[in-house]
């Protein structure tokens, strides 16, 4: 029996320098070709996603701060009430937000920013005067001025709202 020598894809012939030249055959030529095609598909099919889910980690060091007063507006141990509003981008649109806090200044560097809703399920609560606390009339939370709960079914103090002081000016942390 005679065995048949197999053929390689690539063969080499000497030139008439006596360097050896690499030919490639039709089909490992067809094969990288669709290789190389198949590749460029991919990519151009990865590139748009992988932008897409990097992004929001691109964007995310971007914070924005918005004045909600002087802080010499404050009184003292005194809870105010402060509404504000802020534009916010929302895809193609821009949108004007209209929000609210507590401020509570406990000196004139230091403040105490709450959260309008409540920790049990999210209702506006009051501040009332008479028994020094804040109030949430949706059952019956209590929460004293420094926003530690009193009473009622809250199960954890009032939320913050970080801050900070730019000169004269209040400054919260955007949503």
């Amino acid at each position: 029996m005679t065995q048949k020598k197999d053929e390689s894809a690539i063969a080499q012939s000497p030139d008439a320098t006596g360097k050896t030249e690499t030919n490639i055959s039709r089909r490992k030529f067809l094969s990288y070709s669709i290789g190389g095609i198949a590749a460029a598909v991919v990519g151009s099919l990865l590139y748009p996603l992988a932008g897409f889910t990097a992004s929001p980690a691109l964007s995310a060091g971007k914070e924005e701060w918005i004045a909600i007063g002087n802080i010499k507006d404050f009184v003292l141990n005194e809870p105010m009430k402060v509404e504000y509003s802020y534009k916010k981008q929302d895809g193609w649109m821009t949108v004007e937000q209209k929000r609210n806090c507590w401020v509570v200044a406990k000196d004139g560097e230091s403040f105490d920013i709450f959260d309008p809703r409540c920790t049990h399920l999210g209702c506006a609560y009051h501040w009332e005067k008479d028994k020094n606390q804040f109030y949430c009339p949706c059952h019956g939370g209590k929460f004293d001025i420094s926003g530690k709960v009193l009473g009622g079914p809250p199960p954890r103090p009032l939320d913050r709202v970080d801050f900070k002081i730019d000169g004269e000016k209040l400054l919260i942390k955007g949503a």
